[in-house]
């Protein structure tokens, strides 16, 4: 089974898409921010982390940028997922190592496309 990490500071959005993954096959774990998924992937990388960008204690951009700088941090499909929609926003995303992007509000429909674009479905 594949795994993904959630990492948003609402828990109602963690609950959506952990839903939404658990239905695909994958196993979720959750973080609250940037800095309890460092952590996490310093235990152990995901195979995919779906990253909201705007949070407290460690943004999503701050956590990418640091994911990408570790031993093996290269490997895992980051998923950017936000309600920021600029598009100068949506290229340092992508420049900063994110897979894809994802707006806000999401469905089911919108992740699967965006896993097979990234090959993992």
């Amino acid at each position: 089974m594949k795994s993904c990490l959630v990492v948003d500071d609402s828990p109602t959005v963690r609950k959506i898409m952990r839903r939404i993954m658990q239905t695909i096959g994958f196993e979720v774990s959750e973080a609250g921010d940037g800095r309890e998924a460092l952590a996490f992937c310093e235990r152990q990388k995901p195979e995919l982390i779906m990253l909201d960008w705007n949070m407290p204690v460690m943004d999503g951009l701050t956590f990418l940028r640091a994911l990408r700088q570790m031993p093996g941090g290269d490997e895992p499909v980051v998923i950017l997922c936000s309600t920021v929609s600029e598009l100068s926003n949506i290229e340092i995303a992508l420049e900063a190592g994110a897979s894809e992007y994802i707006m806000k509000p999401f469905d089911a429909d919108l992740v699967r496309l965006k896993l097979e674009q990234t090959g993992l479905l």
